[in-house]
């Protein structure tokens, strides 16, 4: 039998299958080099451990850039826990532009009532939401129908007596 340098012995059947194959056994047994290079890899190594649901989510977002996106949906959505209930029944946000929040309300009075709270609503909206960028707040009456649509508008009388 032979018997390579590296102390064991190799099974008799192998070596006549090499021998009978025309291949000489290796004197040399070869061991697998340790890589170095590398320890993520390794088990009970720092940062192995298995994140929570939230931490990962909160990874993504914070790695993706998705943060004041959620900031200005979350403002969207709890718009009645920011305003409050009776205010929110009566008003709804309709748009965020530039840090400019449009908030649209049932009629002129409740518009004029939210610019006289307006700093009020504001404080409360940067304090809950600070990624969501609202810089100044807009409250609107209630929308009337209007002939004129979009930026590209032509200004004038528009249609007069075109039903009849």
């Amino acid at each position: 039998m032979s018997e390579p340098a590296g102390g064991t012995e190799m099974p008799e059947t192998l070596v006549t299958y090499l021998r009978l194959r025309g291949l000489e056994p290796s004197k040399f047994r070869r061991r697998r080099a340790r890589s170095t290079a590398s320890d993520e890899n390794q088990p009970f190594t720092a940062g192995r451990d298995p994140s929570g649901l939230g931490d990962v989510l909160d990874r993504l977002t914070r790695d993706a850039g998705w943060g004041p996106q959620l900031s200005r949906a979350d403002l969207a959505r709890t718009w009645e826990d920011v305003a409050g209930g009776e205010t929110a029944k009566h008003t709804r946000p309709v748009a965020l532009d530039a840090g400019l929040l449009t908030v649209q309300a049932d009629s002129t009075a409740w518009a004029k009532q939210l610019q006289l709270m307006r700093a009020q609503v504001l404080s409360e909206i940067i304090r809950r939401f600070p990624e969501a960028g609202v810089e100044s707040i807009r409250f609107i009456g209630p929308d009337v129908p209007s002939w004129k649509w979009g930026p590209r508008a032509i200004p004038g009388r528009g249609p007069r007596d075109t039903y009849g």
